[in-house]
């Protein structure tokens, strides 16, 4: 199965070349997404934009993929399933939540000349980056790239509400099941509050487990690959809990 890897706020496909390897050799053809403003230097990229290349490439994949948003790309990824409901396997949703519909994608961060640069680690410290050794933060921190304003300020628009019938697995890094359940029980994403079939997976990580814990993520998501069609019948799912 094709699996489709969008990567976070500052980071190119690049970010995926440790899972690229692990996800080929378990059988998939794992496709990391190049995003418009995030690696070419298009620093006037739209958050349209990068939909287009989510949804460019779910058009050219030859069947149903998986399609995996990491960290504020959770919104991206949920995009396409809104776009292409019939054409997404499942979503797989890596140490985040969608935005609304009406709610800005990642406003998370100052803008500066038109631009979201990566903050520096301060607002990461605990368990976010926990598992980040010095190398690896040095890693990240120098292949990020500055997130064009009117991305990271852009306005999700969803219109189809087929997308709650995809499948979707929550992958849990840097929090719990357990805690996922709870914010969602409180009312923090509502979106994934209206999925038929939501399902989490565990996952000993910090924010980044593509760095971190390659082979673990790499296998979660071909678990979540092979069983999506059971996931859409209904069936149950050996990475729920």
């Amino acid at each position: 199965m094709d699996i489709l890897l969008i990567a976070g706020l500052w980071l190119d496909g690049s970010a995926w070349r440790d899972v690229v390897p692990e996800l080929t050799a378990l059988g998939h053809r794992p496709v990391p997404v190049e995003l418009p403003g995030q690696g070419d230097g298009n620093g006037a990229a739209t958050l349209d934009d990068q939909r287009a290349a989510v949804l460019a490439a779910v058009d050219a994949a030859p069947g149903r993929p998986l399609v995996v948003g990491h960290s504020a790309a959770a919104g991206l990824a949920w995009l396409a399933a809104d776009a292409r409901p019939e054409k997404v396997a499942k979503v797989a949703l890596v140490g985040g939540f969608p935005a609304p519909d009406g709610r800005a994608y990642a406003d998370f961060f100052p803008i500066e000349d038109g631009l979201m640069p990566f903050p520096g680690w301060g607002p990461f410290e605990g368990p976010d980056a926990a598992d980040l050794d010095e190398a690896a933060r040095e890693r990240l921190a120098s292949a990020a790239h500055p997130v064009p304003e009117a991305v990271a300020r852009g306005v999700v628009r969803l219109t189809d509400e087929r997308r709650f019938d995809v499948p979707v697995l929550l992958v849990c890094p840097e929090f719990t099941p357990s805690q996922a359940k709870e914010w969602l029980a409180g009312g923090e994403s509502p979106e994934l509050d209206r999925v038929a079939r939501l399902d989490f997976a565990d996952l000993d990580s910090g924010h980044w487990p593509m760095t971190t814990r390659p082979r673990e993520l790499s296998r979660i998501l071909a678990e979540a690959a092979e069983t999506s069609d059971q996931d859409r019948s209904g069936g149950s799912s050996p990475a729920g809990s």
